[in-house]
């Protein structure tokens, strides 16, 4: 990704699609608002556009709705100790510069350097599926080997991950294990460590977890489906379940859908509304977690059970249970014509 701050200015008649096009495009995670006079009016941030994605905002509400009409900014004349000092006290990761009169003439970024920084959170891919809705592709071959853009599904998972810093991994594996332990072995071919946890019966989608080793590091893990495609920032990700105070963060993405039918609301015997074909929305879990480690030390070892019960158990016991929605690129490929799709987004998007 490139990290050219022009590419993320928008005029004030610019919508939240456009803004999410322009923080998704580019590595800086933030939109700048501008006037014609090229002063800066607003910043919308990717915590803004989440905001709004939760309060079920369309994509064509306008950015002046969702964007921070007073945000931080320096002058032209500040040291670089006077702009780190605004981004620290401010907790922001980027500080837009103006001049005098307001106009905006530079962003300084508080830049992340991937290839030095280290994510000690461990990562753990669930890859034991036997992904029957895909069949005959995977009556020889596991889901998550199946290939995407001319590589499996979980190599694309494993280096995205690698991109972003992590670099200590944990596969779990049931239908033709083997086969998934002998193409990314150890993990030293990326320059990483890859353990493997065998579910010798299928232990639900978060039966595994009970199966990790009791050694791990007394810090959050981010668990992941090993049949989804996606771009999501999982530093973001971390950051996001850091500042919550939740048992788990689970990533949320927005499903919507039209009643194919007028629908009637009454109160009683009485109408009192008519609704012509309404499009309905909903996030539904997007397969993809943060978890705390006393999570986890709840679990019975080999005991199936799955992230939904898990969580629902957890918030009746009074934990809380946070979400992050998506705006990123995500796809789960669960049926034939999801990998079809995959096949053709790949190409566009990765």
């Amino acid at each position: 990704m490139s990290s050219n701050w022009k590419n993320v200015i928008l005029e004030q008649s610019a919508t939240m699609g456009q803004a999410i096009e322009a923080i998704n495009a580019e590595g800086l995670r933030v939109a700048l608002v501008v006037d014609k006079n090229f002063c800066l009016v607003g910043v919308i941030t990717d915590g803004d556009v989440r905001r709004a994605l939760l309060a079920h905002k369309a994509l064509d509400t306008p950015v002046t709705e969702i964007m921070n009409a007073s945000p931080k900014t320096a002058q032209a004349s500040s040291t670089r100790a006077q702009l780190l000092s605004i981004m620290k006290r401010a907790q922001i990761l980027s500080l837009p510069i103006v001049d005098a009169k307001g106009v905006l003439i530079n962003l300084e970024t508080l830049h992340h350097v991937i290839d030095t920084r280290r994510h000690q959170t461990p990562v753990f891919l669930m890859a034991g599926g036997f992904g029957k809705r895909l069949q005959p592709l995977t009556d020889a071959c596991p889901k998550p080997l199946l290939k995407v853009g001319g590589k499996p599904i979980l190599e694309t998972i494993l280096e995205s991950f690698i991109a972003a810093g992590f670099y200590d991994f944990y596969i779990s594996t049931h239908f033709m294990p083997d086969m998934i332990k002998q193409y990314f072995g150890d993990g030293s071919q990326w320059d990483v460590s890859i353990q493997y946890i065998h579910e010798s019966s299928p232990l639900g989608t978060g039966g595994a977890l009970s199966l990790l080793p009791d050694n791990l590091p007394d810090i959050p893990i981010i668990m992941m489906n090993g049949d989804i495609l996606t771009k999501v920032d999982f530093e973001n990700l971390l950051a996001y379940h850091q500042k919550q105070d939740a048992i788990c963060t689970m990533c949320g993405t927005e499903y919507e859908f039209q009643v194919p039918y007028g629908v009637i609301e009454s109160d009683g015997e009485r109408v009192t509304s008519m609704v012509e074909k309404p499009w309905q929305k909903y996030f539904i879990n997007a397969g993809i977690y943060v978890i705390e480690p006393k999570l986890i030390k709840t679990l019975v070892k080999n005991t199936r059970v799955d992230m939904p019960s898990l969580l629902e158990a957890q918030m009746s016991a009074g934990e809380d249970v946070a979400i992050f929605p998506l705006h990123e690129y995500w796809l789960d490929i669960g049926k034939m014509n999801d990998f079809e799709r995959a096949q053709n987004d790949y190409e566009r998007d990765f």
